[in-house]
């Protein structure tokens, strides 16, 4: 008996479809690539709008721009904060974190006046509409209510500026406000263990405030109807890749009672 002929295959299953198939696939794969890169290329050019300058340093966004100028907010108001904290402090760990953001914020300010002189930008020389209500709580507030309201404001305002720092360090291509994102990172983050390490951060409603107030950060300073200082006038300092001070050690005491 003669052996049968082999069935030859039909449709895609032939030697020719399976040609065809490979084929197909090996375009698929050159196209998607480039078409991801493309897509990607489209959201970098969004981080760099219209307001974004040219400096020696790199493009300026107006993200980078609102960043410097929060980082000198924040030292305009927490600086007066913390020296309130080491004068009306009812526990150690309380006056250690008063301390904290005395060291932090002298550091940070220095920082911030010498990149703001090199890029030409000008500087509040006040804290803002919000800081000044936070300091006039502080103020009017006395021992245990002082420690309480102390360490839950301060809290809440390192959260924000947190993620704001996270975004200029992840997207700027500025050499000198990289750095400065550096800096306030590693300060930010201390600030925020010492304050919570106080025990009168109440996390619960500081999660509900911080959703509540979770919104993009603004294109524009925050601080506009704020009084500026003229970058003119701002002497520049030699800029350091790390904070020089030295810290105090970490709040030890142990927590306060959370009664009234």
């Amino acid at each position: 008996m003669r052996p049968r002929p082999p069935v030859k295959g039909r449709g895609i299953f032939s030697g020719t479809g399976v040609i065809i198939v490979g084929l197909t696939a090996t375009l698929a794969a050159l196209i998607f690539p480039v078409w991801s890169y493309a897509d990607r290329s489209g959201t970098a050019a969004n981080v760099l709008s219209d307001q974004t300058v040219a400096t020696q340093y790199g493009p300026l966004s107006a993200l980078d721009k609102d960043f410097v100028t929060r980082v000198r907010l924040a030292g305009l108001w927490e600086l007066p904060a913390g020296q309130q904290a080491e004068e009306k402090g009812t526990t150690a760990a309380v006056r250690t974190a008063g301390q904290h953001l005395i060291d932090g914020h002298t550091f940070l300010d220095e920082r911030v006046r010498d990149v703001a002189a090199r890029l030409g930008l000008p500087l509040p020389n006040q804290p803002n509409a919000q800081q000044q209500q936070w300091l006039a709580t502080l103020n009017a507030a006395q021992g245990v209510d002082f420690d309480r309201k102390f360490a839950n404001i301060l809290r809440l305002a390192h959260g924000k500026v947190f993620t704001v720092v996270a975004q200029v360090r992840a997207t700027t291509q500025n050499s000198l406000v990289r750095a400065l994102a550096d800096d306030a990172n590693t300060t930010v983050l201390d600030h925020i263990k010492v304050l919570e390490a106080t025990g009168y951060v109440d996390f619960a409603t500081l999660a509900r405030d911080m959703a509540a107030s979770s919104t993009p950060a603004p294109t524009t300073s925050p601080a506009a109807s704020a009084p500026f200082a003229d970058p003119g006038q701002v002497v520049p300092l030699n800029p350091s890749v790390s904070p020089t001070y030295s810290l105090p050690p970490p709040a030890s005491s142990p927590p306060p009672s959370t009664q009234p």
